[in-house]
């Protein structure tokens, strides 16, 4: 017989199996929820982790670089310290200047892993743009300097004309423009009395951005690029001819006996470039600046042939005879080098370069190398 169930009672006994239901729907979604977030958490600590696990290595990656570059850049300090030891003139025959030697210095330190390489360059191989003015007074150009800038800068302009640049440019870059700013910058007062072709805090505070002529020697080369009349292609180079940066120095000063500096400006004929040695050499002769090369580089078998100690050599190069250098222009010793010191590790790199300068501070001192500046990029 058939259970009859009041209609009430029904939908009420309906309405508990759709809470039922519902409830238990609801609790599979908390609990898909609470795992979702659970594994989102987890997930998010483990990329954290794995971020600071990477941080760390990278950040002992880049300690071990830093280190590796700065071991270079004291083993050649030590070379400098040792050449000077050994003799008074500095040339690229000696073992500072050879790649192979320096090699197999470096392999001697005992890394694990990673590669260094460390290279030395004569800073005074280059011309001393400080040295355009007198130093200690400040005020007047140094005569001999800048006939060598006439010639320098000519070059330069000569260069750029052959390439075709605008006409605008070429009028803002003329060689006097370029000297007589150099020597504006430089000099210790406001005064432009280079003419209209200088440039002194007027003519730079009226610039976007403005800024001030700094009225005192260069810091670092990357001022020259402030300079009026040095475009951004004359001083890092244009169409493969290599810029006036290649070729100058801010250093190069020296105390004088009542405490002061100067700036001689003296190039090492043993280490300077061919453009460099051809503005040295008389305007009739600078086309010989190769042969001056081949002199220095000649060898038989596996040593040098011409020694470069004495100040004259140059006099023995075929067809040198009767050419004579200034003496005020050119030695064959320096005291400030550049040491470049390029570490490798895993996929990273770094490199230090470190100016120096080789001092004995008293005579009966051992000889030093004095960090001028270091930077590691």
């Amino acid at each position: 017989m058939k259970r009859l169930i009041p209609r009430g009672l029904k939908t009420a006994f309906h309405f508990a199996i759709l809470q039922t239901r519902g409830n238990s729907g609801m609790a599979v979604i908390m609990a898909l929820a609470v795992i979702l977030l659970l594994a989102t958490v987890a997930l998010e600590l483990h990329m954290n982790e794995r971020t600071n696990l990477l941080n760390a290595a990278a950040m002992r990656d880049q300690m071990t670089l830093d280190q590796m570059a700065a071991s270079g850049v004291h083993l050649a300090m030590a070379v400098l310290v040792k050449d000077r030891i050994d003799t008074e003139t500095d040339s690229l025959q000696e073992d500072w200047a050879d790649n192979e030697t320096m090699s197999n210095l470096v392999e001697q330190i005992p890394f694990e892993k990673g590669r260094l390489n460390v290279k030395i360059i004569d800073e005074l191989s280059k011309i001393q743009i400080n040295a355009l003015v007198q130093f200690p007074e400040g005020t007047q150009f140094n005569a001999k300097q800048r006939g060598l800038w006439e010639r320098f800068a000519e070059d330069i302009i000569n260069a750029y004309e052959l390439l075709g640049d605008s006409g605008e440019d070429l009028e803002k870059s003329e060689p006097l423009t370029i000297i007589n700013s150099i020597k504006d910058w430089i000099d210790k007062d406001e005064d432009i009395i280079t003419g209209l072709n200088g440039a002194e805090s007027d003519y730079y505070e009226a610039l976007d951005p403005p800024y001030a002529c700094r009225n005192a020697p260069f810091d670092h080369l990357s001022e020259v690029r402030l300079v009026r009349g040095i475009t951004p292609e004359i001083f890092n180079g244009f169409g493969g001819v290599a810029g006036l940066s290649n070729y100058i120095t801010v250093y190069g000063d020296l105390k004088t006996e009542d405490n002061r500096f100067s700036f001689p400006g003296n190039i090492n004929i043993n280490t300077a470039e061919q453009p460099v040695l051809s503005i040295l050499l008389p305007s009739e002769s600078e086309d010989f600046a190769d042969l001056l090369i081949e002199y220095r580089e000649a060898v038989s078998g596996t040593q040098y042939t011409h020694p470069l100690t004495d100040k004259n050599w140059y006099k023995s190069v075929p067809g040198f005879a009767d050419i004579t250098i200034d003496p005020d222009l050119f030695a064959v010793s320096s005291h400030v080098f550049r040491i470049i010191s390029t570490a490798q590790w895993n996929d990273a790199h770094a490199t230090t370069t470190a100016i120096v300068n080789r001092e004995r501070p008293s005579g009966s001192a051992p000889w030093r190398c004095k960090v001028l500046n270091w930077k590691t990029e």
